[in-house]
């Protein structure tokens, strides 16, 4: 198999696109540029916001609905590699978010290759899952300041 060559499987190729499209762009940039700024990509399609319908099903198994519409920043990119062969990238993020788009994009092109594939996860994705991790932890705490205990409360009694 060519060093070159794109990974197969979908399974990890969904978990890095879902962390690489939660993390915010300082995080990407900060994280990316070093690796990113290296390479020559070609836009196949540059940044271009639009919307998307959101849709929903009764008890998950049920009927569907349309819940509403949210806003998505979605572009493709191509990275030709120096060994020959090249792999095509995809940023899709909630929002207007041109810049973080396309960092995903780039990213995601670099993983699909085998030769960056283990750099990339080592100095990009890796740290950034560890981010979402303890922003998960974070949020989690905030909010379970605030929770009541119901069954700690005791019924008063009437006289």
């Amino acid at each position: 198999m060519s060093s070159t060559a794109p990974i197969d499987d979908t399974t990890p190729r969904r978990a890095w696109l879902a962390v690489l499209a939660h993390a915010t762009t300082d995080e990407l940039r900060r994280l990316a540029a070093p690796i990113a700024e290296a390479q020559r990509f070609d836009w196949l399609r540059p940044p271009e916001t639009g919307l998307v319908m959101l849709r929903g099903r009764i008890g998950n198994t049920g009927d569907r609905f349309n819940l509403g519409e949210a806003t998505v920043t979605r572009c493709v990119v191509r990275v030709a590699h120096p060994e020959g062969g090249s792999t095509a990238g995809v940023g899709y993020v909630l929002g207007r978010d041109a810049e973080r788009a396309r960092w995903v994009a780039c990213l995601d092109a670099l993983l699909q290759a085998g030769a960056s594939h283990a750099d990339v996860m080592h100095r990009v994705v890796e740290p950034l899952a560890a981010l979402a991790r303890q922003r998960h932890r974070t949020e989690q705490a905030a909010a379970a300041s605030s929770r009541v205990q119901f069954y700690t409360l005791q019924a008063e009694l009437n006289p």
